[in-house]
């Protein structure tokens, strides 16, 4: 079935709250403990490769990638492996986590070096050893992203530097702090994959950011600074293509469908990093805001509890409701402060009660602001019909799987429905439906 609604990214005008914009990353000091769940990533769970008692250095392989669809997790402390056990983490599901004690001594591992690549296989060896996975937030392998039958279908690649979450700066913070990275990751990217033209994505609420970007292009035809309006979801990746191409993702199609690779400016920037040192993802820039003493940006290790996170920016304040991992519109709520940061955490956000609190929900009124808000140009009031007389074909024919679940209806919504939950389950309805068939 060919698309029938052109993607207008219209989305939800929401307050940005970009509080920790012009404040300098710092780094968290070496956490105590760190725990590294198997799972920081969308496909396979990592096997452990380590045991109770083992030394481990920074970057020492701690979980094996399994599965093509997977990533590697390395250690980013020094120390020694206090425990391995299985924890539950944000989806619901148990998987094995790996507990280092810090020594304190951050000591390199041996093996570090750079990698030696000199042809696209041993390019995408590289980024697979790396660990790296979509550091905007999805957490998808960023190996398999590059790997492709046909890179000739490939003509442009885009640097998502939207950051249309409210709160969220790291990215921003990325172009400011880190723009020579960015420009060699780009560089490899293109190099190695046989990459024609690149376009950088950034929204224009963060003119510093443009203002860098346009600096470091100048005299490269191949390079450009795409501004884009500051809508939420902008950084969607099918509607930052749109947005920057005027190309339109298939339904049920992929970027490579429209010539198009997408990746987050904070990866593209690590890619730099680790061609350059060998030293894989073991730490990341994160944005901590909400109901906190002192906003911050901060670079973490992976494996950090949130609790020495929020402690470190002068603890909560006020009555905290949920304290969540990203942004408030898409992130992920926290099992316990306990729990560790992850690979794709961009931020850490603490809601007051109030903001937390869900209001009753009031029958819908027909307005239609849900239709006028979807970044793809659905019509959810009319899929909720069709999911609550549970008629698949009609879910089909409103074609909702292609949904984000981005928030926008819910958010516009003036009767305070669900409505993207009921966009989730009727995309689940929609998908059983089809494997009954």
């Amino acid at each position: 079935m060919k698309n029938r609604f052109k993607r207008a990214a219209k989305g939800a005008r929401l307050a940005h709250n970009k509080n920790t914009q012009n404040i300098a990353t710092v780094d968290l000091p070496v956490p105590e403990k760190i725990l590294l769940p198997m799972q920081q990533h969308i496909g396979g769970t990592a096997v452990p490769m380590v045991k109770k008692g083992d030394q481990v250095y920074v970057g020492t392989l701690i979980g094996r990638a399994d599965g093509y669809v997977s990533a590697p997790i390395h250690s980013g402390v020094s120390g020694t492996v206090t425990d391995v056990r299985p924890i539950q983490i944000s989806s619901g599901a148990w998987v094995p986590a790996v507990e280092i004690t810090s020594d304190g001594q951050q000591a390199v591992d041996p093996a570090i070096a750079p990698p030696k690549v000199n042809d696209y296989e041993s390019f995408t060896t590289a980024i697979r050893n790396s660990g790296l996975v979509g550091l905007g937030g999805a957490g998808f392998p960023t190996a398999v992203k590059l790997t492709m039958k046909d890179l000739s279908v490939i003509d442009t690649l885009i640097i998502n530097g939207a950051e249309c979450e409210p709160y969220i700066t790291a990215d921003n913070r990325e172009f400011v702090e880190n723009p020579q990275d960015i420009i060699s990751g780009i560089l490899e990217v293109k190099k190695w994959l046989a990459i024609k033209n690149v376009i950088i994505g950034i929204e224009r609420n963060k003119p510093e950011a443009m203002d860098v970007m346009f600096s470091l292009i100048k005299g490269d035809p191949s390079i450009t600074v795409k501004p884009l309006p500051s809508v939420y979801p902008q950084g969607a990746e099918k509607i930052l293509i749109e947005s920057c191409t005027g190309r339109e993702v298939p339904r049920g199609g992929l970027p490579s469908d429209v010539g198009c690779i997408v990746m987050n400016v904070s990866s593209v920037a690590f890619v730099a990093s680790y061609l350059r040192t060998g030293m894989p993802l073991v730490a990341r820039r994160l944005t901590v805001d909400g109901a906190v003493a002192e906003p911050r940006n901060l670079r973490v290790i992976v494996g950090t509890p949130i609790r020495e996170v929020l402690d470190y920016c002068g603890g909560l304040k006020g009555e905290v409701g949920e304290i969540i991992t990203g942004g408030p519109m898409m992130g992920v709520s926290v099992v316990a402060p306990a729990f560790p940061i992850h690979k794709q955490n961009n931020a850490v956000l603490a809601l007051p009660r109030a903001a937390a609190q869900l209001p009753p929900a009031g029958e819908c009124i027909h307005c239609g602001r849900c239709i006028e808000a979807c970044p793809i140009g659905l019509s959810p009031v009319i899929i909720a019909k069709a999911y609550n007389a549970q008629n698949v074909d009609e879910l089909d024919r409103l074609m909702v799987d292609p949904c984000m679940e981005c928030g926008s209806c819910s958010y516009v919504c003036p009767a305070k429905r669900p409505v993207t939950d009921t966009m989730r389950l009727a995309k689940a309805m929609l998908r059983k439906g089809a494997k009954k068939k």
